[in-house]
């Protein structure tokens, strides 16, 4: 359960793929790793997501990748993400079946992520046993926010979401956060689907650059 946020803890980074399609699920994930982004969330809205995780876990000793299942709402979900290879649950907020996919996480030995917006949702977030708190949208509030987070939950892991790009990275690490997710700042779906993965490379390598 560790390795993957001892990875967001070197990283500071995990990316977010949201696109209708992905061609080769090994060739994405190889080449964020080449642009050094080596946790990768694919998502329930890509269709047949089973069939994407289980190509991307069978080829991540190939690619170094740490792949997980994100937007995973149910708990049948999270099982299906398990059953694919997935090494990591993440959820945009926490619905009536939140506290079996954190059952779903622990049985597998694997970290969930539950997502919150208020104080109060990280309270609950922790109760059910997150591993750690995505914070999400958390461009609605900006990096100030995450000062004002720490103050009641200090240690806690929380991972901004929503908004977050190359030019305000910096700013949410810098206010405590355990690291950002890089959505289409890093892999737009037009690029995925095309499989434009050279310069999913060099959109990989910027963003860690403007996290120095």
């Amino acid at each position: 359960m560790s390795t993957t946020l001892e990875l967001l803890r070197a990283d500071r980074v995990l990316t977010v793929v949201r696109a209708p399609e992905i061609s080769d699920a090994r060739d994405l994930c190889a080449a964020l790793v080449a642009g050094g982004i080596h946790v990768v969330e694919l998502t329930f809205t890509t269709p047949d997501l089973p069939k994407h995780l289980e190509r991307a876990a069978a080829t991540a000793d190939e690619t170094g990748a740490v792949v997980g299942a994100g937007t995973v709402q149910t708990g049948t979900q999270a099982l299906q993400a398990v059953e694919a290879g997935a090494q990591f649950l993440v959820t945009p907020g926490q619905g009536p079946e939140a506290a079996a996919i954190v059952e779903a996480g622990r049985a597998a030995n694997i970290p969930v992520v539950l997502g919150a917006f208020t104080p109060s949702e990280v309270m609950n977030a922790l109760a059910l046993g997150s591993t750690a708190v995505k914070i999400f949208p958390a461009h609605q509030l900006g990096p100030k926010y995450f000062k004002d987070l720490n103050g009641p939950f200090p240690g806690v892991p929380l991972i901004p979401s929503g908004g977050v790009n190359a030019g305000n990275a910096r700013d949410f690490l810098d206010a405590g956060a355990l690291a950002v997710s890089a959505g289409t700042d890093v892999v737009s779906p037009t690029d995925v689907a095309a499989a434009n993965w050279s310069t999913i490379t060099s959109k990989a390598q910027a963003f860690r650059a403007a996290l120095q």
